[in-house]
């Protein structure tokens, strides 16, 4: 699904501080990706990656995703929510990550984005802080609570 809203300047992303933040869709976090990301960082621990000790030893009733996998999905569902028109656009780094509820194995996740700050930088780019908050369905508290940044080149 394409985005609705284009970002395709600095003005266009100043506009958007103080605005409700935008909703992403749901993505599912299945024993898969689960396993693959264990594959990819090296971190193998049974809670991950061993379904039938999870369910019986865990005290989260089954295997859960990892806090950064969690996290890892923040770029990708910016960009299923915004619609960027710009030269080039990197991950900048994070202020502040809290994971503060545990990602079920089967659970399906999204991601609210508001703008908390727009600062110019070198090359005629624009740096974004945004405040994320990663949700469970079904769930009333968040999952994952992180400052973002990101830099772009309109």
């Amino acid at each position: 699904m394409t985005p609705e809203l284009a970002l395709g300047s600095a003005d266009d992303v100043r506009a958007l501080v103080g605005e409700p933040p935008r909703v992403s869709e749901w993505v599912e976090v299945d024993q898969a990706s689960v396993d693959r990301f264990a594959v990819a960082t090296g971190d193998h621990q049974w809670i991950h990656v061993d379904p039938e000790r999870a369910q019986r030893e865990s005290p989260f009733g089954g295997p859960i995703a990892h806090g950064f996998l969690t996290l890892s999905l923040i770029p990708a569902l910016l960009i299923e929510t915004f619609r960027f028109e710009q030269r080039m656009g990197v991950n900048y780094g994070l202020n502040r990550v809290r994971f503060t509820s545990p990602v079920p194995v089967g659970s399906r996740l999204r991601a609210s984005f508001g703008v908390a700050s727009v600062t110019d930088v070198d090359e005629g780019g624009v740096q974004i802080v945004w405040n994320v908050t990663l949700e469970r369905q079904g769930s009333e508290r968040p999952v994952c609570i992180a400052e973002f940044i990101t830099r772009h080149y309109f």
